[in-house]
């Protein structure tokens, strides 16, 4: 089975061909987004973590920013410093490098202000650009895919209907020698004893049980109970985080979980080898799917019962509803009706089969309904590592 996509110097393969500008702190994105705005295909991002010394406080924005110009979407990478914060355009350079695509710099500070940074700016990235544009897509075997699995705005159609038929598309990509991360910890809880027993090995079994469990603690001193469900998710129906989490799980299909996958100051971690992974992350929608996207996802399928407008900075999402009249009511969001099953015209077998053949679609090259719109959605989330190491002691 194959899909048309770009081939990258250190052999991933893209499904989108994006020049990415990074804004390491807040102080320097202005620039950053002035300059993107010059260039057709780029686009910028940037995180709002400071300019704090990474060593004694967290260094996950850097992994997550590595991670990202690292994903095959990305082509090439202008970086956009202030010049005085310790999440510097070198350091980032110095990682993203490795992937052996092109990779240049601009610092304020250096270059006298902001117009001089941006003119040089965008003469280096119409030079990439060029570059960038003489790339075609070739045909290469759906082996080279990894998928993001995330859900936002669910209600009591999402775990009987869009996550369910999002898992049938999962086995499916699993079963072709793709790769599938799904995260939101949050939404195991309850689950757990059932995630376990799909783990390939003992190692993985514990992992699971620690991963979540770790959420439970953050969740008690947050001062929260466990069984904690959103208000959006109630009014949609849902009644317990068990039943939320029961029908969360279905969305990463049924296939044998090889590992959870580091997310921390220490580490992001990226499958080692295909099929079925979780990625010990976040619920936060946007900053999980970016998490997930660092790790080296293409694509992301989101489900959504009430309905999300979510899209990514540089991989096409894919949106999922279960539910017929949120479908009706935010057609130009959603890009699947799951909301057949319930009705009663479609299996859910059906359904999974169909997203399926839009998720190669949208790797050969089609627009998902969030890169339509133009959404660049872009967040990271960063552990506190004095509040983990307290919740260990708990």
């Amino acid at each position: 089975m194959k899909f048309q996509g770009f081939e990258r110097p250190d052999g991933t393969v893209g499904v989108r061909n994006h020049l990415l500008v990074i804004a390491p702190i807040l102080c320097s994105f202005e620039p950053a987004k002035r300059i993107a705005s010059r260039v057709e295909g780029a686009v910028a991002i940037t995180q709002p973590y400071g300019i704090g010394c990474p060593i004694v406080d967290s260094l996950q924005p850097v992994h997550n920013l590595v991670g990202i110009a690292k994903n095959p979407n990305i082509a090439a990478v202008l970086l956009v410093g202030l010049g005085c914060e310790t999440i510097t355009v070198d350091l980032l350079s110095r990682e993203i490098s490795k992937s052996k695509k092109p990779v240049a710099s601009v610092v304020c500070q250096k270059e006298g202000g902001t117009l001089k940074t941006i003119r040089k700016g965008i003469r280096l990235l119409k030079e990439m650009a060029e570059e960038v544009g003489l790339l075609k897509r070739k045909a290469f075997d759906v082996s080279k895919l990894v998928a993001a699995v995330e859900c936002g705005g669910s209600d009591a159609t999402s775990g009987i209907a869009a996550n369910p038929a999002v898992g049938v598309a999962a086995d499916m990509l699993v079963d072709s020698g793709a790769t599938v991360i799904f995260s939101e910890p949050l939404e195991m809880i309850g689950s757990e004893h059932i995630l376990a027993r799909r783990a390939v090995s003992d190692e993985v079994r514990g992992k699971i049980y620690r991963m979540i469990e770790r959420q439970r603690r953050r969740i008690r001193a947050m001062g929260l109970n466990s069984k904690f469900i959103t208000k959006g998710n109630i009014e949609g129906g849902l009644t317990t985080i068990q039943e939320k989490s029961l029908g969360a799980i279905r969305k990463g299909g049924t296939r044998p979980i090889q590992d959870v996958l580091e997310n921390s100051s220490g580490t992001l971690e990226k499958p080692v080898k295909s099929g079925l992974y979780i990625q010990d992350g976040t619920e936060f929608d946007v900053a999980s799917l970016t998490h997930i996207i660092a790790a080296g996802s293409q694509i992301a399928f989101f489900t959504t019962g009430r309905g999300s407008t979510v899209g990514h900075a540089i991989a096409p999402v894919i949106k999922v509803t279960g539910n017929s009249t949120t479908y009706a009511r935010m057609r130009e969001n959603m890009d699947i009706n799951a909301g057949t099953i319930v009705e009663g015209k479609e299996s859910i077998d059906s359904v999974g089969r169909r997203i399926f053949d839009f998720f190669l679609e949208v790797a050969s090259g089609k627009k998902t309904k969030s890169e339509e719109l133009g959404y660049r959605d872009f967040a990271i989330y960063k552990l506190d590592p004095l509040a983990e190491r307290f919740l260990a002691t708990m």
